[in-house]
């Protein structure tokens, strides 16, 4: 009989001692999972630091998810489908790790003709051959022969978000980022920075309309106690005042608050600024993805609209110099095009290909580059082992370079809203990180936001304050 069909045992065709088993492995994802379904949010079974304390020095799987498993053996293979489940008496006499193979077994042991009342030993073992659940069910076994297809199960993938929580760690060991926040003047823009704040990420000077600042803190339910602001009549004149500290290195950095991205960057690059370096100004996420296994990179999707390839280069190198900072000694660059090969027709291949030269004869430094590379060859092996590419990046890239804000912006907001993933921001280039914060961002890719800023900013050895 194929698996992709169930068929039962009836009352009359039970013998005693007729027996059924399934065997399953337990990870990380299955108590997990196991968790989200039931509520059990007991520490013992997710937390590894409580768990470390606690009497068996490790996360152990929850004991109902092995009872499942008996569930499962009743109502699939013995007596399978149209049994009622009656009754089940359980003891737990060894810990469920994660890894261990639990192999379930059901015997039948007694038969009672004038219900269908079956009763079945019950038992769990791990991969040694221990018993780690024993008991006995009671169950009203099918009267009449079913045979049915098996209904496939549903994908399920987890979405984890913990890509920021070692840059947070490491962050909140340096001392407090200075930092100008630029017309903080909505309930969201204050609660951004009083998050930075509370977690000692921030130490910020608030430049804007005194009022309307002290307005949004109230909005927001917060103090604005205990908060520097300088007063500035209106969100240009704060852009202008925020450039100034910068310049005079009295701030280490600038947040973004509730004015237009283009007004702070303006004041930025203006020629009397004191802010601007040989470099490009670009823009960059570090996306949390929880289908990809480490923090990718994606620049720029925000400020430079159709960048030649000189600026390309100062793109690229802007992340490199992020990833390094955040401690990727050589990142991987996959330079992105529709297609993997060279087409004279496609100026994006061009400029992948010349990006990749550049990287060879050290005009590009401190990472391995690579393109033009499609999409799926950048970020999966399979892929690119599909299409026989002898490549040191592909499968395995840490920063995309998009073609155009276009490509990028799509990419970085598909990934947002299809894949579930969270991208903390920042602007490159400048003398002083830039720090962008969305009012949609949860609390930790607003952390997250800070944490970049004041790692780019002390690994690059400008300290953590100016």
């Amino acid at each position: 009989m194929s698996d992709d069909i169930l068929r039962n045992h009836t009352f009359a065709e039970l013998e005693i001692g007729a027996k059924a088993s399934l065997s399953r492995t337990v990870g990380r994802d299955d108590i997990e999972l196991f968790a989200t379904v039931s509520g059990d949010r007991n520490p013992a079974h997710l937390d590894s630091v409580f768990a470390a304390n606690d009497r068996f020095g490790h996360v152990v799987a929850h004991g109902m998810w092995t009872a499942a498993l008996v569930s499962a053996v009743l109502g699939t293979r013995l007596p399978g489908p149209g049994t009622i489940y009656l009754g089940q008496d359980l003891k737990f006499r060894q810990p469920v790790l994660p890894g261990d193979t639990i192999t379930a077994e059901v015997t039948v042991v007694g038969k009672q003709r004038d219900k269908r009342i079956i009763t079945l030993d019950t038992v769990c073992r791990n991969q040694r051959g221990e018993a780690v659940l024993l008991g006995s069910a009671t169950v009203i076994a099918p009267e009449s022969v079913i045979e049915w297809p098996a209904m496939p199960l549903p994908q399920v993938y987890l979405r984890r978000h913990d890509r920021y929580e070692a840059l947070i760690t490491q962050a909140k060991s340096l001392p407090p980022l200075r930092t100008a926040v630029v017309h903080p003047c909505s309930a969201e823009a204050v609660q951004a920075v009083a998050e930075g704040k509370s977690e000692g990420l921030l130490d910020p000077i608030l430049i804007g309309p005194d009022a309307k600042i002290r307005a949004a803190f109230e909005a927001a339910g917060l103090s604005s106690s205990g908060y520097e602001i300088q007063d500035a009549p209106h969100s240009h004149a704060a852009a202008a005042q925020a450039v100034t500290l910068a310049s005079g290195q009295q701030v280490a950095a600038l947040m973004k608050g509730s004015l237009h991205t283009d007004e702070l960057l303006e004041a930025v690059v203006a020629p009397t600024s004191g802010l601007r370096t040989d470099r490009r100004l670009s823009h960059a996420y570090l996306m949390d993805i929880p289908a990809y296994a480490k923090p990718l990179l994606i620049t720029d999707a925000a400020i430079n609209i159709n960048p030649t390839l000189e600026q390309k280069r100062d793109i690229c190198q802007n992340a490199i110099d992020l990833m390094r900072a955040l401690g990727r000694e050589e990142p991987l660059v996959a330079v992105l095009a529709a297609v993997e090969t060279i087409n004279p027709k496609m100026p994006a291949t061009l400029d992948a290909a010349a990006l990749t030269l550049m990287a060879q004869r050290g005009q590009i430094t401190g990472a391995k580059v690579d393109g033009p590379l499609a999409f799926d060859n950048a970020i999966n092996l399979d892929a690119a082992k599909t299409k026989a590419l002898v490549s040191p990046v592909a499968g395995q890239a840490d920063i995309l370079l998009v073609p155009d804000i276009e490509a990028g912006n799509i990419l970085a907001k598909q990934l947002t809203y299809f894949a579930g993933a969270d991208a903390a921001g920042i602007v490159l280039g400048a003398r002083v990180p830039i720090i962008l914060t969305s009012r949609t961002d949860a609390v930790r890719v607003r952390l997250a936001s800070i944490a970049l800023a004041n790692l780019a900013l002390f690994r690059a050895g400008a300290g953590a304050t100016a």
